[in-house]
């Protein structure tokens, strides 16, 4: 099984502007392309770079989310302000979060890595908690050594 753990966490909030992903949820090839897309946009046309502008930590959070029987996908920081885009603010419970820990080459590599480990490997695998629905991100946290670095945080609960 993948190395992960469980965190307590405090309730946190996120700030995201976002896409709906139109791709089946099994679709991995088609949600993965449609993200990589979103996320070229954001940082070509200058949305990233304000969301960053008034960040509270140098964090940036890929969140998944389904509102309104919608998948969406954000691009988002941790922040007391708001931008004038259209945006999202998402609200993290206080509680326990499967942590799952990684490095990969881009940002986006690195969220389908983690995605695929905690989604494909612990979860499934996963006997004393489970996800049961609500936000969950991966968390570009920084560089080092030519590597992202991050973690995918998942609410659970305890079975």
């Amino acid at each position: 099984m993948a190395h992960y753990m469980l965190e307590e966490k405090e309730s946190f909030t996120v700030l995201g502007i976002g896409t709906e992903l139109k791709s089946d949820y099994t679709d991995f090839a088609g949600i993965n392309k449609e993200k990589a897309d979103f996320w070229k946009a954001v940082e070509e046309d200058g949305r990233l770079d304000n969301l960053k502008a008034i960040a509270t930590n140098g964090y940036i959070f890929a969140v998944n989310e389904a509102v309104n029987n919608k998948m969406m996908h954000y691009a988002g920081v941790m922040t007391e302000e708001s931008v004038p885009e259209e945006s999202r603010v998402i609200q993290f419970p206080k509680g326990e979060y499967l942590v799952v820990k990684g490095e990969d080459t881009t940002a986006g590599e690195l969220s389908n890595k983690l995605t695929g480990v905690a989604f494909g490997q612990v979860l499934p695998e996963a006997k004393d908690f489970a996800y049961v629905g609500g936000p969950n991100t991966t968390v570009e946290m920084g560089q080092r050594d030519g590597f992202v670095f991050g973690e995918m945080w998942i609410p659970v609960v305890r079975k």
